[in-house]
């Protein structure tokens, strides 16, 4: 199964995918759009019309840590069970933020963490100029707009007021996902694997002596955890393809150096709570 590899709706505009690049000899769908926008700020669906995603990774290089990152849906499940036992279903947002930041683990400890960053400076190694197209693609528009495009995708297919409705609560969840995100990465202090290896990622021009970005947990991990568990509550059958797409977004964190395994699981764990959180405020 191949994600927004299942689209075929039968109208104009609405968003739609073209069977794109070969990997390992299997077709994978890529994403494109028929929607122009007018706005000044460029919709998701034109930007990613202008610029379409290149060939992606396949499904044995993202397969280790998509399933690490899937580990966590049981742990946030029996979590939020806690948080909606005390809180019920009513929206409280401050409340929620400060409760799910203290249910990320704290770092690993130094010897995991070195371990980890070996991990990934053996993974840079084996970097070609298509895996890097695809990382750059996938770090640049897997923070928002490959989400909102998902949903865009089926707008039209219901009333425009639950749409609305609909478009509000992920962008609510995506937003959620960062800040809180920031705010633990802020606290924990814990450098990217680039800043530990600045040879990872020379583009960075990291200044001697700095300490960040720091990266646990992962941004863009908990933004897509959050994403898919609010994407498959609306289209289950969906479900394979957001999953395909995380794992991309997460095994690109990991091959440019911006992630070590941790804070991705981390991330994931993060999202899938934010996830079943606005699922349950929103009454889907």
């Amino acid at each position: 199964m191949n994600v927004l590899r299942g689209i075929k709706w039968p109208y104009a505009l609405i968003a739609v995918l073209a069977v794109a690049a070969i990997a390992v000899g299997a077709l994978r769908p890529q994403l494109v759009t028929s929607v122009a926008s007018t706005k000044k700020k460029p919709s998701a669906t034109a930007k990613i019309k202008q610029d379409p995603p290149p060939t992606l990774f396949t499904d044995a290089q993202i397969a280790a840590i998509g399933k690490k990152a899937d580990d966590q849906h049981k742990k946030a499940d029996a979590l939020f069970a806690q948080w909606k036992k005390a809180h019920g279903t009513t929206r409280d947002d401050k409340a929620f933020a400060a409760w799910a930041a203290q249910q990320v683990p704290a770092p690993p400890a130094a010897a995991q963490r070195t371990a980890e960053l070996h991990q990934v400076q053996q993974l840079a190694k084996t970097r070609t100029t298509a895996g890097k197209k695809a990382a750059t693609w996938l770090e640049l528009h897997g923070k928002k707009d490959i989400w909102k495009l998902y949903l865009h995708d089926q707008r039209d297919l219901v009333p425009a007021a639950q749409g609305s409705a609909e478009k509000a609560e992920l962008k609510a969840a995506l937003k959620m996902a960062k800040t809180i995100s920031d705010q633990v990465a802020a606290k924990d202090k814990q450098p990217a694997p680039y800043v530990l290896d600045t040879t990872l990622r020379p583009d960075k021009h990291i200044k001697p002596g700095a300490k960040g970005p720091y990266s646990y947990p992962s941004s863009h991990a908990a933004r897509a955890a959050a994403a898919v568990i609010y994407l498959t509550a609306l289209s289950p059958h969906r479900a394979p393809d957001y999953q395909w797409m995380q794992d991309e977004v997460l095994y690109s964190r990991l091959y440019m150096a911006g992630h070590v395994p941790s804070d991705i699981t981390a991330g994931a764990l993060l999202g899938d709570l934010i996830g079943d959180y606005e699922l349950a405020v929103s009454g889907r």
